[in-house]
């Protein structure tokens, strides 16, 4: 299977302008992501898809590949799209099976994680769109609106997401809902077979999406499986200059 790794970044950013560039021990954030996400042995090729030509020189000054992509773009869905449209009208003769979306914000990011998230195309072409998600330990996690919560179906299936509670345990205190055993927390990676990444950017936003400000509801209202693979490991985003100073005092 040849899969395409592309990590989105934009130099705006209300919260942390300029964040991609910003350094850690030596290394800007974009490049701990890129070299984290090259470790990955499912992964054929690995590109940043920007619209700064501030990253677009720094990830070449490193060694990196890079394409410069629209400033147009309101998701990283869609800048993995033209990524990958760019790409494959390359030379190559490489027939892509796969895309998985990176988030340019990880700089610790466990190659395993991609890796597991391959997994799930590997025996099932049902399979078109695939994420992860772990299990909820700490009962602030549950109720911190910023942590997007996943609940699935037997067959691992997203049912929906939500930044509030799902689901909401009826019959116990707030205190006990960790007792509950299937409190999941989204873990935003995404992975895509190019024919549906081609159908999932023409989609208009829905009203669901728009309610939780959250993309992957715009594909299940429109009747799309985003199947979840299940992962112990997590990384960091960093969000906030705050952010990355505990990812420095980390590594």
């Amino acid at each position: 299977m040849n899969i395409l790794g592309v990590i989105p970044v934009r130099y705006a950013s209300t919260r942390f302008p300029g964040k991609p560039l910003a350094m850690i021990h030596g290394k800007s954030m974009i490049q701990r992501v890129y070299e984290q996400a090259s470790k990955s042995a499912s992964l054929h090729k690995v590109v940043v898809a920007t619209d700064d030509n501030r990253i677009f020189d720094h990830v070449k000054n490193f060694g990196g590949t890079v394409l410069m992509t629209s400033a147009e773009h309101n998701s990283g869905t869609e800048r993995c799209h033209e990524a990958f449209n760019m790409i494959s009208r390359q030379k190559d003769n490489i027939n892509w099976n796969l895309v998985i979306n990176i988030q340019g914000d990880e700089p610790l990011i466990d190659p395993s994680q991609i890796d597991k998230l391959a997994s799930l195309f590997t025996n099932n072409d049902q399979v078109l769109i695939g994420t992860l998600a772990k299990k909820i330990t700490d009962l602030f996690e549950i109720t911190d609106q910023n942590i997007v919560k996943v609940i699935l179906d037997h067959n691992k299936k997203a049912l929906y997401f939500s930044r509030l509670p799902i689901p909401f345990v009826k019959d116990l205190p707030e205190t006990a809902w960790l007792t509950w055993s299937r409190h999941y927390k989204h873990i935003g990676l995404y992975a895509y077979r190019p024919s549906i990444l081609h159908e999932l950017i023409a989609l208009p936003p829905s009203p669901l999406e728009t309610a939780e400000s959250l993309e992957q509801l715009r594909w299940i209202e429109n009747g799309y499986d985003i199947y979840v693979e299940i992962t112990e490991t997590e990384s960091i985003s960093v969000d906030t200059p705050d952010d990355l100073s505990k990812i420095t005092n980390i590594i």
